[in-house]
């Protein structure tokens, strides 16, 4: 069994500054779209709550941000749920 090394900090930055950028980049034109919206019924929205909530954790010096936020985003286990049915299209 192999077992690879993490990248160095240095190697990590290089190879994902762009890609990170692109990202930020996409979520800022998000928050600017909504914002345009000029809709005070979306400011109390969860979805955008939980937006506000991974910036806030993004900000820590932790290294499980990535799972913080992917929980932040999931919801609990339930036993209980149904299984989803796939979705039909419209007839066009």
């Amino acid at each position: 069994m192999t077992t690879l090394a993490p990248l160095s900090s240095r190697v990590a930055l290089d190879a994902f500054f762009l890609e990170a950028r692109c990202k930020l980049l996409d979520l800022a034109a998000l928050l600017d779209r909504i914002d345009r919206g000029g809709s005070a019924e979306v400011r109390n929205d969860p979805r955008l709550g939980r937006i506000r909530q991974a910036l806030e954790l993004l900000h820590e010096d932790s290294p499980d941000r990535a799972e913080r936020i992917q929980r932040l985003f999931s919801l609990e286990y339930d036993p209980h749920w149904e299984r989803p049915q796939p979705r039909t299209l419209p007839n066009v």
